[in-house]
């Protein structure tokens, strides 16, 4: 998965721009109400036009969040944090949009050139996904839930407030504005509470499960010693050229902010949580139990996946992809001559000390051993390479508890802060080494780093599509880079193509144990059963992973039908082009336009192979 996304997506209160339309020239408008526009002017063509529209959005987005201007490495709104919970903020995303609609219809699409065509349907995919989150009955069930264990603002501010995130620490202005970013992150959380309460009076609330996690990470942050606060870490590590005076301001300034602002937040929320809100959270930990939550589920599975699929869809989707991969794992077992059951060889890699990590040095120094094996053969199917760097790293302590195994946090387009691939250590003995090469595959390269960075290092490509997207592309692209093991020499041995199979596995039981929970009831113990009876995953990464899909419905979804989706375009591709078919070509194809609807990319997939025919 995805860290900065995780961000934009918190930012955006689940408002990830994903989205589906049939092919999107043929679109159907939506029901918006938008005044009528007039054409655009005479003398702008309409690539000028749409191009001006580009940048004019985005501008505007920025001001409005400036969070994800810091991520981008743009400074000007860095002493902002940004408000994001208010009906205020709300009604301005929401005029926004449809104003950007408004413009965008003016254009003539059919004058557009072929690039900007795609541009031009990407973003009105975007702007109407984003409204159809910030219609009132999405919204409702949405907003009184501002926080969660797994994407809410306390997962990853504290990350960007250390030094060790996507705000710099180089100048005393750098520093000021990390203090004036946490007066608002104080006035979030606040308003946070006052969301939740609302929550309260219309039954709409967390289950428990989510509600007891957040508990743990508050009280977490709150039992750590001062010394080890990621609040402070800045002052432990100023810049030589920092005067004495300045370093003393400095270190009184953090000092009293910490222990009387972000503390005395952090008390409320975690007693808010504990006293009041835990008493009357649901049992029911899918949307299907809660009030509005099946409508959003529909609109969540949409918005992930880009395609209209229902949630049956998905889930008869999901068993038979877990029932082909399951055949697959068959063979491994024969292969490596294992007598037993296929539930007995999942134990066998669960426990059997061969497969055990023997230390944390042991795992990170096995990443980095996987990366150098990788650089030597990737130039063979891209002919891109970013020029962002990748740094390889422990999760950090405060959220490695319900941390996914592996994750990415994007680096800046200009270079100067990596890319970084985390792994996972918590409880270490439940870990398992098959899955890292194809771990590696997924979140750094070709996966995630490759098309986060290609995209953002392009700079002919709008703002929007460099710095944005949808999860059904970032993570089937993650997917399909798993799949490229063979060409780029990896899992040689049969326990290494196991672990490619059990992440595969776990991507197919996704779309099953998902709609499970949200659309046909399932319980917790119910998904965790159904992990584990059919992949190797341990119980810390079974638990982490139920739990993550109970926080954010729907996102899971997006891996294998992602996946599906452009893997189905190469076979078409290959086809189509026979012995001329270069796969540096067809990755660049897929990569250099930034993360596209499922649609949009098809359509420009089929118009490549057309002219290349």
């Amino acid at each position: 998965m995805v860290y900065l996304l995780r961000s934009s997506y918190v930012v955006l209160m689940g408002l990830l721009i994903s989205g589906h339309a049939p092919a999107m020239a043929e679109m159907p408008a939506l029901d918006i109400a938008v005044a009528p526009a007039p054409m655009a002017a005479p003398e702008e063509d309409a690539d000028h036009a749409l191009i001006r529209l580009f940048a004019e959005s985005d501008e505007a987005s920025l001001q409005r969040n400036p969070i994800n201007a810091l991520f981008r490495g743009d400074l000007r709104y860095a002493g902002r944090f940004g408000d994001y919970v208010s009906d205020a903020y709300f009604d301005g995303e929401r005029m926004a949009a449809r104003s950007d609609l408004v413009r965008l219809r003016a254009i003539n699409r059919d004058r557009l050139n072929p690039t900007n065509r795609v541009a031009y349907d990407s973003f009105r995919w975007q702007t109407e996904t984003t409204l159809k989150g910030l219609s009132p009955p999405i919204l409702a069930v949405t907003a009184v839930r501002p926080l969660d264990h797994f994407s809410g603002f306390q997962t990853f501010y504290p990350d960007l407030a250390s030094g060790q995130s996507a705000a710099p620490f180089k100048t005393v202005a750098d520093y000021d504005n990390n203090l004036l970013r946490h007066r608002g992150y104080v006035r979030l959380l606040d308003r946070s509470i006052v969301r939740f309460r609302e929550g309260l009076a219309k039954q709409i609330v967390h289950p428990r499960l989510i509600v007891e996690n957040m508990i743990d990470q508050f009280a977490m942050q709150l039992d750590q010693p001062e010394k080890n606060t990621p609040f402070l870490a800045p002052i432990s590590k100023f810049p030589a050229d920092f005067s004495a005076a300045d370093k003393a301001r400095l270190s009184r300034a953090y000092l009293r902010q910490y222990r009387q602002e972000i503390r005395p937040a952090y008390r409320r929320m975690h007693d808010f949580l504990k006293n009041t809100y835990l008493p009357k959270a649901r049992e029911g930990v899918g949307l299907v139990h809660m009030k509005g939550g099946p409508a959003l589920y529909e609109y969540l599975i949409e918005q992930n996946t880009t395609l209209p699929l229902s949630a049956d869809q998905v889930h008869q989707i999901g068993l038979a992809e877990v029932e082909r991969i399951r055949g697959e794992m068959e063979t491994i077992k024969a292969k490596v001559g294992f007598s037993g059951t296929l539930a007995q060889f999942f134990d066998f890699i669960r426990t059997d000390v061969r497969f055990k990590p023997v230390s944390k040095e042991a795992l990170r120094d096995g990443y980095f051993a996987i990366g150098k094996q990788v650089d030597k053969r990737v130039r063979e199917q891209f002919s891109v390479i970013p020029k962002t760097p990748l740094e390889i790293r422990a999760v950090p302590a405060y959220r490695e508890k319900t941390d996914a195994g592996g994750s990415y946090q994007q680096g800046s387009a200009d270079g100067w802060r990596p890319g970084i691939f985390y792994f996972n250590t918590y409880d270490l003995p439940s870990r398992t080494t098959p899955g890292m090469e194809t771990l590696y595959l997924h979140e750094a390269i070709p996966g995630h780093h490759f098309q986060i960075s290609l995209a953002q290092e392009n700079k002919d490509l709008p703002a929007f599509m460099r710095f944005g997207g949808n999860t059904a592309f970032v993570e089937g692209w993650a997917l399909y880079a798993e799949s490229l093991w063979s060409e780029l020499g990896m899992e040689t041995d049969p326990y290494s193509r196991f672990g490619g199979l059990d992440d595969e596995m776990l991507r197919a039981m996704r779309l099953v144990v998902d709609t499970g929970i949200h659309a046909k009831g399932w319980t917790r113990q119910q998904a965790m059963d159904y992990m584990t009876a059919n992949s190797s995953m341990g119980e810390t990464d079974v638990r982490s992973e139920v739990e993550r899909y109970i926080a954010i419905p729907g996102q899971a979804l997006a891996y294998k039908i992602g996946q599906m989706t452009m893997t189905q375009m190469k076979a078409r591709a290959q086809a189509v082009l026979g012995k001329k078919f270069d796969p540096r070509e067809f990755h660049a194809q897929i990569l250099m336009t930034g993360a596209l609807p499922m649609a949009v990319l098809e359509n420009k997939i089929d118009t490549w192979l057309a002219e290349r025919k």
